[in-house]
């Protein structure tokens, strides 16, 4: 079971690499709320124990606090 999971978190954390890969024409606050996005997901699924709620919610305020940082 631990291989599975340790394989599931290292997908998600591929994908949220290449996702970021397209931010090229973004602007510096909308990077921020997609960096905050992603890493606020990976830490709510991690913090859950991988329950979707957590991860979502996670997510959710991982956003909101990397759109209010100012670069």
């Amino acid at each position: 079971m631990k291989t599975k999971t340790k394989l599931t978190y290292s997908a998600v954390a591929t994908a949220v690499v290449f996702g970021l890969g397209g931010c090229a024409g973004m602007s510096a606050q909308e990077k921020n709320t997609a960096i905050g996005a992603g890493v606020g997901a990976v830490g709510g699924a991690v913090l859950t124990g991988g329950s979707a709620i957590g991860t979502v919610g996670g997510a959710a305020v991982g956003g909101i606090i990397g759109h209010e940082i100012n670069p």
